[in-house]
């Protein structure tokens, strides 16, 4: 995780044969740092892959595409929206519901309910192990909960604190967006689906999308994984300003 909130956005994923990035919400330089941080670098992407085009998702899309040739995995209607990753080379849509792969990573987008265009969630499956991707949703389908239903890894989001959104600085109209059914999921909302979806394979969860106004990590920790104990899976939080340790599964 080299990056979650609302400032920025950005997963690197590596099954030891092909390496993508999902999402580039920072600026290209800044996605370097952070590769370097880690002892990581974009020469060895294959591709990005975009879920939505607000801007904490895309803002580096471009630059980091054309600086190492990269294809963008995006859909249709979400390139249309962007409008701001300037000229890309290689562009590959995909449909959500429809499966495709990149080298040995199969990928499954999925519909999520979020204000934008043709926002994804996704699954990746690589060498008999699956990783579930869900942020940026006010609501959890069945879709969603479908698709998440037998990974070994979720990164999940778990977005505010209802109380502390409803008592905090952010005009009345955010405040509704936040917490309505095209907005994020509270602590409260993604600790019932981590409990519907969770089973005896999933060993990783990692809360995402976390926000520095109405949450607080500790806190989204302490509800999320309060009823999962006793051979659980580990729960990790992902931060906004430091990229997390690289986490093999």
């Amino acid at each position: 995780m080299l990056a979650s909130g609302s400032k920025g956005n950005a997963i690197y994923i590596n099954s030891g044969k092909t390496a993508i990035l999902v999402d580039a919400g920072f600026s290209g330089v800044e996605i370097e740092r952070r590769f370097k941080a880690r002892g990581l670098s974009p020469e060895q992407l294959d591709a990005i892959v975009v879920t939505h085009e607000h801007n904490d998702h895309i803002h580096g899309v471009g630059v980091l595409a054309r600086k190492y040739h990269l294809p963008v995995y995006i859909s249709a209607r979400t390139e249309a929206a962007a409008g701001r990753m300037g000229r890309i080379e290689t562009i590959r849509h995909f449909t959500c519901g429809t499966g495709f792969s990149i080298r040995d990573i199969r990928l499954h987008p999925f519909s999520t309910s979020h204000d934008a265009c043709d926002p994804a969630g996704f699954t990746f499956r690589m060498d008999g192990r699956k990783i579930g991707l869900a942020t940026d949703l006010g609501l959890a389908t069945h879709m969603v909960k479908h698709h998440l239903s037998d990974c070994h890894c979720l990164i999940l989001e778990a977005n505010h604190d209802l109380q502390m959104l409803e008592e905090g600085p952010y005009p009345w109209p955010i405040k509704q967006r936040v917490k309505g059914r095209t907005g994020h999921l509270s602590n409260e909302a993604a600790k019932e689906l981590c409990m519907e979806v969770c089973h005896k394979d999933l060993s990783r969860v990692i809360l995402a999308h976390i926000s520095e106004t109405n949450n607080r990590p500790e806190k989204a920790l302490s509800v999320v994984a309060e009823r999962i104990s006793g051979g659980g899976p580990q729960f990790t939080v992902a931060l906004q300003h430091t990229p997390s340790p690289v986490i093999e599964i």
